[in-house]
């Protein structure tokens, strides 16, 4: 079997855990499952690529490469505005749906079904927006060198591992030593209680709103970055990013990430062994195996 795998599981794998820290946050403290998730990673990078045009256009020297990535200044720069525009989206749409839908004591499954269809609204807007013909942020050729143990990585592919560590570190001690992660944890374990004793329940629930987003359009640059940019990135990242969140854990946000690792290391060698058609059945096969034999994830805990 080709070691080189693992690079690519841990690749895939990174973007995976990133946008699937969104979803787990989103299921555990706004009570449904979001399928507009997958498309705030592409509506993300998408935003990024038009800021990065732009900055490009402004400022010349933006464009020139940093050694030894293959992308400028402006593309860094450009991430932050498409973070805000995609918390920004995602701020809106719950303004205008889910907020309404949550007013009105709507149930979960309509909550849902409205997650879905405004899902395909924002596909369909993006490609008639952009059209379906693939993007790149960059062109440069980068060859892969020696990392050791038989591996070899490009620096962007290094940079991507490395920025979803740090990410999720950082996030990881947020949650769990801020009192704004205090507060969002004791609304995802009981929304009702967390209101009698004070906690601002509308201001979690933007804040979620902003982690998930701002991550979604991480998560969607390193992917555009490492392969292309395409309306339909987000829709086929879904399933992976739903059986990520729940492999690691409804709640977890390391959890998150271990799923998404395992996901992508599974999608890898299964490309080695059984053919690259096999790659999207894999998420499906370990989502069904995780809800049969430990429906709780690997760091969830059994609710009464």
């Amino acid at each position: 079997m080709n070691p080189q795998a693992i690079i690519e599981g841990l690749i895939a794998g990174s973007t995976i855990g990133l946008g699937a820290i969104g979803l787990t946050l989103a299921y555990s403290i706004l009570r449904f499952a979001n399928f507009t998730h997958g498309d705030f990673l592409a509506w993300g990078a998408y935003f990024t690529l038009s800021l990065t045009g732009f900055l490009g256009g402004m400022l010349t020297a933006l464009g020139a490469p940093l050694k030894p990535f293959s992308f400028g200044l402006g593309l860094p720069i450009a991430l932050l505005g498409g973070m805000a525009l995609t918390v920004l989206l995602a701020l809106v749409l719950d303004k205008l749906l889910f907020g309404r839908l949550r007013a009105r004591g709507a149930d979960t499954i309509i909550i849902v079904m409205a997650s879905f269809g405004a899902s395909m609204a924002l596909r369909s807007l993006l490609e008639f927006i952009y059209t379906a013909k693939p993007e790149y942020y960059t062109k440069a050729l980068q060859i892969a060198q020696p990392i050791g143990f038989g591996l070899r990585a490009t620096p962007d592919q290094l940079l991507v591992i490395g920025t979803a560590a740090c990410l999720v570190i950082a996030l990881h001690l947020i949650v769990t030593y801020s009192a704004t992660g205090r507060a969002m944890r004791a609304v995802a374990e009981n929304p009702a209680l967390a209101g009698v004793y004070g906690i601002d329940t509308a201001q979690v629930l933007r804040i979620t709103w902003i982690i998930g987003a701002g991550l979604a359009c991480v998560a969607g640059v390193m992917a555009g970055l490492l392969v292309q940019i395409r309306p339909y990135m987000g829709f086929d990242l879904l399933l992976p990013l739903f059986a990520a969140a729940i492999l690691g854990g409804i709640g977890s946000i390391p959890g998150a990430m271990i799923g998404g690792l395992i996901i992508g290391l599974s999608e890898a060698f299964a490309v080695q062994i059984i053919g690259a058609e096999w790659r999207a059945g894999v998420s499906f096969v370990i989502l069904v195996l995780v809800l049969m034999l430990r429906p709780q994830g690997i760091f969830g805990r059994e609710r009464a």
